[in-house]
């Protein structure tokens, strides 16, 4: 076998830079994240904030567009802009100084406005991996999200105005492969041992093993012995109940050996063993969810234009019909545990074997479909990689955010049922969309010139939004003051954590690893509270 080559200078310096977040994405998220490509419209504070921390992981490249010439109002909350950026481009200042954090980072600056580009170039958009924005009216919001919704490019609209902060994300479809659940479970198989393995875990005997090797026996095949004793008295069923688990329990307990004065001898092999009971006894099954996903229209009906994620599921799908006997492919991990090396490497090398066989066969059906379909080339490693995550597969298919802005059935009863609950953060969502109307009507911030006489009229706009939801009235008067109070303006401290909230859901959303927030995110500075709603 061939030993890898060594690595360059260059590769082992961004290795090192890096290495924080290799940990959480790996090379292959490294890879995609690099292949990026950000859109951000607006560089105000929380534009910027938000562009700082995706250049600084290595996003491939970063599009500013922005046609504002920076006031003195930019220079006192955006950390990007210098006293030497007054009256020239906003964009292609913040650009400057934000790309210095990361030369890697290629950067470009467009001065038209929104608008403009939508009616002269609308396929400006589609290069974009995300698309950010901030500082919008209400006009280009639903505009620009219709046009990017149509050509499927997600999309992120930011708000920042005095101590409230929000985000929502419109994805029209979303597949994530690594999703990374919090309780991950292993795919062992010890109900339905594959051959290796089961000749394996029959291989031992652990009655007649010497105490060194009993004391160094894998858990697994201590616990698979422990069931298969208990099946011959038990119909030959799979233990499930807590009564049936604590019997497995009562028979591990009698595998252990005994010191001369006839108590147990501790084996941390043994207690590990007693410890997985209740977790590695679930039988092997096809999970609903990824059920339901292999049995989509979208999977069944493939086309020359069906995504890779698609035609994966479709491969999937035929092999648990087929090879897979109602079973998804092997993982082929191993959790720690205590062993000697040979017995360890040597299961590990088993499980290891078995998934490369299953994503062998899955690639092949895959490539069968490519050539059908005239489409895209798949790679192996992009299987291997869908077969290892096949139990934890996740799509979001989202709702677009002009609906939300028109006020549908559904989004009506949906915000008027919060709003029932008293000091709810809905009150928050209403009032920054209060605020958007306002300066729509009135092209300025509530509160921006004369705050005591833009009450009333927030609290019109307030009114109006509340009647197109045929909701009850306000719950505090409190709440449109203090907005009032704001005048538009950005906290920079506020910007700075809903920016950094951003770039992660952009990057989960760039690397297709992790959940992105479904769909909106609202945060208070205030009382430091934050809720999230599905729009």
């Amino acid at each position: 076998m061939a030993s890898p080559s060594p690595k360059s200078p260059e590769q082992s310096e961004k290795n090192k830079q890096y290495d924080r977040q290799l940990r959480l994405w790996g090379d292959h998220g490294q890879t995609a994240l690099e292949n990026g490509h950000i859109c951000l419209i607006n560089a105000t504070a929380l534009g910027t904030e938000i562009l700082k921390s995706i250049v600084l992981p290595g996003v491939g490249a970063v599009t500013i567009v922005d046609d504002n010439i920076v006031s003195d109002e930019d220079i006192g909350s955006n950390f990007f802009l210098e006293c030497s950026s007054k009256n020239l481009n906003r964009g292609s200042e913040a650009l400057r100084l934000i790309i210095e954090l990361n030369p890697a980072v290629q950067g470009y600056a467009v001065q038209e406005p929104t608008d403009q580009i939508l009616l002269d170039n609308p396929d400006f958009f589609k290069k974009f991996s995300v698309v950010i924005a901030t500082s919008l009216s209400e006009k280009t919001i639903q505009t620009l999200s219709n046009h990017l919704w149509e050509i499927n490019v997600p999309f992120i609209l930011c708000r920042s105005v005095g101590f409230l902060g929000s985000f929502r994300i419109q994805l029209k479809e979303h597949a994530i492969v690594e999703s990374h659940p919090d309780n991950e479970q292993h795919d062992l198989r010890l109900d339905v041992p594959f051959q290796t393995l089961f000749d394996y875990l029959n291989s031992f005997d652990i009655d007649s093993l010497d105490l060194k090797d009993h004391g160094h026996i894998p858990w697994i095949v201590i616990l698979y012995k422990a069931v298969q004793k208990w099946k011959i008295s038990n119909s030959n069923r799979w233990p499930m109940s807590r009564k049936e688990k604590n019997e497995i329990k009562a028979i591990i307990d009698q595998y252990k050996r005994l010191d001369d004065n006839g108590m147990p001898i501790y084996e941390e092999n043994f207690e590990e063993a007693l410890r997985a009971v209740n977790t590695a006894l679930t039988p092997t099954f096809l999970p609903v969810k990824i059920q339901e996903l292999l049995y989509s229209s979208s999977a069944i009906n493939l086309t020359k234009e069906s995504s890779p994620f698609w035609i994966m599921c479709s491969a999937l799908r035929t092999f648990v019909e087929a090879e897979g006997k109602g079973k998804l492919p092997v993982r082929g991990t191993l959790p720690d545990m205590t062993a000697s090396t040979d017995h360890y490497v040597t299961l590990q090398n088993i499980y290891r074997n078995q998934a490369a066989i299953d994503s062998e066969i899955v690639y092949r059906k895959v490539q069968e479909i490519v050539t059908q379909l005239h489409c895209d080339h798949i790679s192996e490693s992009e299987v291997k990689l869908f077969c290892r995550h096949a139990h934890d597969l996740h799509l979001i298919k989202g709702s677009s955010i002009v609906g939300e802005y028109q006020f549908n059935n559904t989004v009506s009863s949906y915000i008027a049922r919060f709003l029932e609950e008293p000091d709810v953060m809905m009150v928050h969502y209403i009032l920054l969309r209060a605020a958007e109307m306002f300066r729509s009507e009135h092209c300025r911030a509530p509160g921006e010139w004369e705050p005591e006489s833009d009450i009333s009229k927030l609290k019109t706009c307030v009114s109006k939004l509340l009647t197109d939801i045929s909701c009850t009235p306000f719950p505090k008067d409190d709440h449109i003051h203090e907005m009032c109070r704001y005048g538009g303006a950005e906290i920079h401290s506020v910007s700075a954590f809903l920016g950094g909230c951003v770039a992660h859901e952009a990057i989960k959303i760039v690397t297709k690893q992790y959940k992105p927030v479904n769909n909106t995110f609202i945060y208070d500075g205030a009382s430091t509270n934050t809720a999230t709603f599905t729009f």
